[in-house]
């Protein structure tokens, strides 16, 4: 059940979960609620990976578990789009519930950070929250982008990707799925884009999942986008959710189109990199639920990712030799969440 919150008491919430833990380089970082399964070996920081990153509000949790068995090493982000609820909670449900019989998986639900200080709407609400077996639980509903006060550097009027000739609005510069791979030195847009490419090459990450959601008008409205490297992969993942009764489309990566994490993730790393999106209806109607709408329940969106994920990992398995593959002794069942709703699954 979702409910509207005052400005005050969200700044309570944040100001209580920003005294019960940061560490000292994240003290400017929302701490979401996250309640990892002992199978988690490692909970670190993405600034591990790109340590200029420490500090900014743009850091962010990094949950791992390894099973301490050769096998594939898989990258699961949620929160790319803070408004983009369903992949969110979809790593959510990993991190709480997930445990990995081969490999490790690396997984981030709440990729940009800043993202989560700000709504872009006073019709969208500021919190979700769930009913699980603890209780009720909030998780963040940000926005699109980064938030414009973080970012360093005011939007220009048209940003342009260095390897495009796209022009797109000068807020797109704050879209982190349009400025990989990112800078060292650039934005805090491109330099969490840069932290995250640092990840996938130096944890040398097989297959990695960016989780994202689209208004279901929208072509892109259950749809798997496949690198091209990777496209036989995408296809045998769509023929079987086919056989499962979950229709997803398939397109590959456009080849004009730069800086989105498909594209850049598969062309500068060994990942077999795709981006999943389900429909939320908040995206095309402020006024929508973004839970609880009955045409797009949050359960039915959260099932559809998981089960692409499994479908899409399966492919991987078939043709992956021994010592690389992606097991699980535990992997929620999307038909049981589709029909119980995520809440049942959380802690």
């Amino acid at each position: 059940m979702r409910k509207r919150y005052s400005k005050a008491l969200v700044m309570v919430v944040l100001l209580l979960v920003a005294a019960a833990g940061l560490p000292a380089q994240g003290a400017s970082t929302i701490l979401h609620d996250v309640r990892p399964d002992p199978a988690v070996t490692k909970i670190a920081w993405l600034s591990e990976w790109f340590s200029p990153l420490a500090g900014t509000p743009a850091d962010t949790r990094v949950f791992i578990l390894d099973s301490g068995k050769p096998g594939a090493t898989v990258f699961v982000a949620g929160g790319t789009h803070a408004n983009e609820i369903a992949g969110i909670l979809t790593a959510v449900l990993l991190v709480e519930s997930a445990v990995p019989q081969t490999g490790r998986l690396l997984i981030i639900p709440n990729l940009n950070n800043s993202a989560s200080t700000w709504t872009e709407s006073t019709q969208l609400p500021a919190w979700i929250a769930i009913r699980t077996p603890s209780g009720t639980r909030f998780f963040k509903y940000g926005a699109r982008y980064t938030n414009r006060v973080h970012q360093g550097t005011p939007d220009p009027e048209q940003y342009i990707h260095p390897k495009s000739n796209e022009r797109l609005e000068g807020q797109e510069s704050r879209n982190l799925n349009r400025v990989y791979p990112g800078k060292p030195d650039g934005t805090l847009t491109e330099r969490l884009a840069w932290a995250v490419m640092q990840l996938l090459k130096q944890e040398h990450v097989d297959v990695a999942f960016d989780l994202h959601e689209a208004g279901p008008e929208s072509r892109l409205a259950n749809m798997i986008v496949a690198n091209p490297k990777n496209l036989d992969m995408g296809a045998m993942a769509v023929l079987s959710l086919e056989l499962e009764g979950i229709k997803m489309k398939l397109e590959p990566s456009s080849e004009s189109f730069y800086g989105l994490s498909h594209r850049e993730w598969g062309d500068e790393t060994q990942a077999c990199a795709f981006l999943i999106e389900t429909p939320n209806p908040a995206q095309s109607l402020d006024s929508a639920d973004p839970a609880e709408d009955s045409a797009y329940p949050l359960s039915v969106r959260v099932a559809t990712h998981l089960a692409s994920i499994q479908a899409i990992l399966d492919a991987w398995n078939a043709d992956a030799p021994e010592g690389k593959k992606a097991t699980f002794t535990r992997w929620s069942e999307w038909e049981n969440i589709a029909r119980q709703g995520v809440g049942s699954f959380l802690k």
